[in-house]
């Protein structure tokens, strides 16, 4: 049996001021796909100022919108192949 060893890099950026954070998530795929998703993050007036906190949601939230495109995908690509409709996939 042979192995074969593939990497995936995600991108992220963020776009913040004082109350809000944007996260963009990319990935590339091998066949030239690109996946792109976006989450966001809102700070309350009263909560402390902590940048890294709202990176850290906006970056999950557009990570998990990425998981659930790629199952999508993944679903479609299932499907064209076998002609039926597959079973659904757990995450």
């Amino acid at each position: 049996m042979m192995h074969t060893t593939v990497g995936w890099h995600i991108e992220l950026e963020f776009q913040e001021d004082d109350q809000r954070t944007r996260a963009a998530a990319m990935v590339r795929l091998p066949d030239g796909t690109e996946v792109r998703t976006q989450g966001h993050a809102s700070r309350h007036r009263v909560d402390p100022n902590q940048p890294r906190v709202g990176e850290e949601i906006a970056a999950a939230r557009a990570l998990n919108e990425l998981a659930m495109r790629l199952l999508t995908k993944a679903h479609g690509e299932i499907d064209e192949a076998s002609g039926r409709t597959s079973h659904p996939i757990n995450v």
